[in-house]
């Protein structure tokens, strides 16, 4: 099959589960930002994607995007490997015109990947899981998030700790996609001169939008948290 044996087809899957995955970081962005207008808003939009057969298979369904497009990185990590040869360890410095990202997104995706486990461990296992099984794991109601929310980034000294964590994992979240989004636009065919620029605008005004509404919830908590500490 093309897809999974042409370097194209192995790109356009990566570019695919990658506006999949970015689609759905926008839903959960602005999920999350209703907990600073409204803490009954967002308990809400839980009880919605709690315990229901739809929010079921569209965790599924979302679990096998990430899945694949981890696994078509690597396959593609491996392959431009594998086609440099021995050049790759000619080369020390950053090349011209290559960004960082660019050079460290197999880096870059493994360090999120290993905080999504936490941010899971964290959330939805507590939370969805919790209301699916009937397991307890917590000291709060699973579709009361915003209570958890608010004390996982409130308690003095690790509600701090989690902020900063997660703030740096933005950090790295942003840098992903801000080359992501550029890759698979050009992917798909916008890489001529003309949409050159244009396409490294929209990457970063991507990232940008999907990676705020999360900074500013957390910094919301960080400040609460400090405020609660003097």
């Amino acid at each position: 099959m093309w897809l999974t044996n042409s370097s194209i087809g192995r790109k356009l899957v990566m570019s695919i589960t990658g506006a999949f995955l970015v689609l759905f970081l926008l839903f959960h962005a602005s999920m999350n930002l209703t907990l600073i207008f409204s803490e009954d808003a967002y308990n809400w939009i839980c009880s919605v994607l709690g315990a229901n057969w739809y929010a079921i298979i569209g965790t599924g369904i979302l679990a096998l995007g990430v899945l694949l497009h981890m696994i078509f990185a690597v396959i593609l990590t491996i392959q431009n490997r594998r086609a440099r040869g021995n050049d790759r360890y000619a080369v020390t410095a950053r090349q011209e015109g290559v960004d960082w990202e660019s050079q460290n997104m197999l880096a870059l995706g493994i360090v999120i990947i290993g905080f999504l486990v936490l941010h899971l461990a964290n959330f939805w296992f507590k939370m969805q899981f919790a209301e699916l099984t009937g397991i307890e794991t917590g000291a709060f109601d699973p579709q009361n998030g915003a209570a958890y929310v608010k004390a996982l980034f409130t308690t003095p000294v690790w509600g701090q700790v989690y902020c900063v964590l997660y703030l740096l994992w933005f950090v790295v979240l942003w840098l992903h996609l801000n080359h992501g989004v550029g890759s698979a636009m050009t992917s798909m065919g916008l890489n001529n001169l003309k949409w050159q620029k244009r396409v490294e605008v929209i990457s970063t005004v991507v990232a940008t939008i999907v990676i705020l509404p999360f900074t500013v919830v957390v910094v919301y908590y960080l400040g609460m948290g400090i405020g609660m500490m003097l």
